[in-house]
Parts: structure tokens; sequence; C-alpha cells
């Protein structure tokens, strides 16, 4: 067991959870009606931000569902550098160099780079877990979540070095796995939560019993896009100055864009279009002046994306494994590429698109213009194929966690008073 005093849990909200306050925070106790809390880190990094997202939306259905867990979200990097010496050296934070490449469309070779990454993973393995073991030290989590690939070696270990009974979890927010040491480490006592077939047998061959496998019906979304809101889609299309009759494609990259969004929208001249640039303010500008025979939407960073899709009649973007699920939950069919710019662990994604005939993928967004053609006229089929996908693993998780947590761990709470042995009147 560890030593020394939990980080607290402040209501039923999480604590965004770095070393600056570990120590702080590490010096009060969890007390929730006299019990003690359980402590779980979610732990996720800012590349792509397709992982913090999973992190937060899986915060606030452990909290809307009433669970007795104190829930934390950990930034992988802020515990990795938390003098943010690699930004003061390079000028950027890690994950930003990564997102900077996106936005730029510089993918080709990403492949090669993952590999080189994770040589480098392995050079310091031994000083990877030692942080990350002197953080889990002072906060003591009774469970560790990890939604964040090629680190799971060095948190696993560094998890069971300071206690070897706290459950290990791993949630792929990838369609699959792109072996070797992304996201499943073989030789691990440790559990791993698949959104695809292919994942769990994926699991299967590295040597992972079905007791720690854990299958859920897809990828994690925000809870708010299963929301069904009444929207008059016509009057809605008006305000943002589009034709409520013509079709509507919805453009986006992730949170930085894609300078590929410029190519689609000339070749795409006629077609009435929604462009999210996310946070790259540059290409919104680049956009905005562009001409159109259609009207036009260019929108940089926002949190209405589910919004926009629901005015939308179909996507055109990355193939994410975000971005694909959020748009088949919003019923739009999606129109992606594969080629050798696809970046290596999305590259399944496209697989996945073709055999649930939930889109078109194409060797080139150059072919956009046939993509859409083809899309409109097959547009039933594609519905009918979209409808019948039923993606609840947002909420399926916190009970896969429960499991574990009870099978792991079966002591009762332990109380934080001496028991009263007399009559207390009120």
């Amino acid at each position: 067991m560890i030593a020394g005093p939990r980080a607290p849990y402040r209501g039923h909200g999480s604590v965004i959870f770095g070393p600056q306050n570990a120590r702080d925070v590490g010096a009060r106790a969890d007390r929730t009606e006299g019990f003690s809390m359980t402590t779980i880190d979610l732990v996720y990094f800012n590349a792509g931000g397709g992982h913090r997202s999973a992190a937060v939306a899986l915060d606030e259905v452990i909290r809307a569902q009433g669970l007795p867990w104190a829930v934390r979200l950990v930034n992988l990097f802020d515990v990795l550098d938390p003098r943010d010496v690699f930004q003061r050296t390079t000028g950027m934070k890690p994950e930003n160099y990564y997102n900077a490449r996106l936005a730029r469309g510089w993918t080709l070779g990403l492949a090669q780079e993952l590999r080189v990454l994770q040589a480098l993973i392995r050079l310091g393995h031994k000083s990877l877990t030692a942080q990350l073991a002197s953080h889990w030290r002072q906060t003591r989590p009774d469970m560790v979540v990890s939604l964040v690939p090629n680190f799971n070696r060095a948190m696993y270990e560094a998890a069971r070095r300071v206690r070897d009974d706290v459950p290990y979890v791993t949630i792929l927010t990838d369609f699959a796995d792109f072996p070797p040491h992304f996201w499943i480490e073989p030789g691990q006592s440790q559990h791993l939560i698949c959104g695809t077939p292919v994942a769990v047998q994926q699991a299967r061959a590295a040597g992972y019993a079905d007791e720690l496998i854990h299958a859920t019906s897809g990828m994690i979304l925000r809870p708010d896009f299963y929301e069904t809101a009444a929207i008059d889609r016509r009057a809605e299309r008006r305000k943002l100055g589009l034709d409520p009759d013509r079709p509507t494609g919805l453009v986006m990259f992730g949170g930085h864009g894609s300078k590929s969004m410029r190519g689609i929208a000339k070749r795409l001249d006629d077609a009435q279009l929604i462009l999210v640039c996310g946070h790259n303010a540059a290409l919104a500008r680049r956009l905005r002046t562009m001409s159109a025979n259609a009207p036009r939407v260019v929108e940089g960073f926002t949190r209405r994306i589910r919004d926009y899709m629901q005015l939308s009649d179909y996507f055109i973007g990355k193939p994410g494994p975000g971005s694909i699920s959020e748009s088949v939950q919003q019923g739009l069919p999606v129109i992606v590429v594969r080629n050798s710019w696809t970046m290596p662990q999305e590259r399944y994604n496209t697989d996945w698109v073709s055999a649930h005939g939930v889109g078109i993928v194409l060797n080139s967004f150059k072919d956009v213009g046939r993509g859409v053609a083809a899309l409109t006229a097959g547009m039933a089929d594609y519905r009918r194929n979209i409808a019948a996908i039923r993606n609840r693993a947002v909420f399926e998780i916190p009970g896969i966690l429960g499991r574990i947590l009870a099978r792991e761990q079966p002591r009762p709470p332990r109380r934080e008073h001496a028991p009263f042995d007399g009559i207390r009147l009120h």
C-alpha cells in the first residue's frame, strides 16, 4: 500500500491534475459522508485533441451517473515535463509540434517518425518510469486509466512500482492498434478496453486473456452528441446565410484544420459548405477570401460541432476516429482519404468506413467532386447503414471500470472517523 494522504475530491467535479499542484492538494484527504473516495486518474495528452476530449467526456458521464469516484484528469506531459523544458528549448510544447504538422498537412513519413519516437521512449524508459512513479507516489490513485498510446509500458510499470494491486486500464481511442508498442503492450497484467472487434482480436493476439479484454460498441463521444435537439434546419441555415434546400457538406480536419481544406473548397465551388478550421486562424482568413458559386460558412474554433453537424448532410475530412464516430452518430455519411499521407494509426479507420458502408474512401481529395456526387446519389443507402450502428461506449465504460474495481479491489470503504456507539438526537 502507498503511505501518505490522498489528493482531494471536490464534490462531484473533476480535478485537472498536474505536478504543479500535487503537493498542495495531496495534503488534504477525500471525505464524502465519512468514507474514503475511490480515486481514478484519467491520463491524456493534447496531441490531436481526441485524447483529452475522450477523458473529459468520460469524466462527465461518470459524474452524471453519480458514481462515488474522485476523477482526476492528468496531462501526461505536465507530469513528464513539469518545468516546460521542451518548450523553452524548442519554442513549443511537444504536442503542439504534432498539431502544427497536421495543420500543414505534413503527415508523410509519420509512420517512420513514430518508430523513432518509440525508440526514444524505450531509451528513456528508466527516467520516464521514475518520474511517473514519483507522481503517483504523491497522489495515490486507486486506478490508472490511460487514454494515450506509446507510453503504456512506462505508465504501467510506474503504477505497479508504487502499488502492485492498482488496476491499470488502457482505453484505445483508435478503431484499432498500430503494433508494436502503440496501444497494446504484450506481457502486462492490465485491462484493455477496445471499441471494435479488430482491436479485441489484436489484444488476444498479443496474449491477453479474455477477462482482461473489454469490448465496447464504439469510440468515446461527448454525451451531448446523444442528445436529440429539436431544431428547425431550414431556419438555422437561413440564419447562417445558407440555402435551406441545398445539400450541405461539413469540412473539418480536427482542432487545427488542414491546408487540404483550401483545395477541397476550390474543387467544390458549386457545393454549399460549412468549413470549420479550428485554431488555424490563418486558414480561416484564406478561406473567407475565396470566391465560390455556392453559399459558404467559415468557422474558426468552436464548441458547436454537433450543431453544425445537425445542419449538414455529409462530412468531409481526415479519417480520425472522433470525426468519423461523431459524424455517424449525427447521421452523416463521410468522405475520407487513404493514401501515403494518411497517419498510420488512422488507416484502419478507412477500412471500417468501407466495411460498414457509412461513406466513401478516396485515394485523394482531388477526386472529392466525384465523391460528393456518388455520396449524394447513394444517400439513402448510406443513411440506412448508419442507422444500424449503435455506439454507446461512453456510457458503457464506467460500468466496465466499476467491475474491474470490484474484482481487483474488493476491500470495503474505509471510515475516516471513529464509530459512534450512542444515540444521536437531531
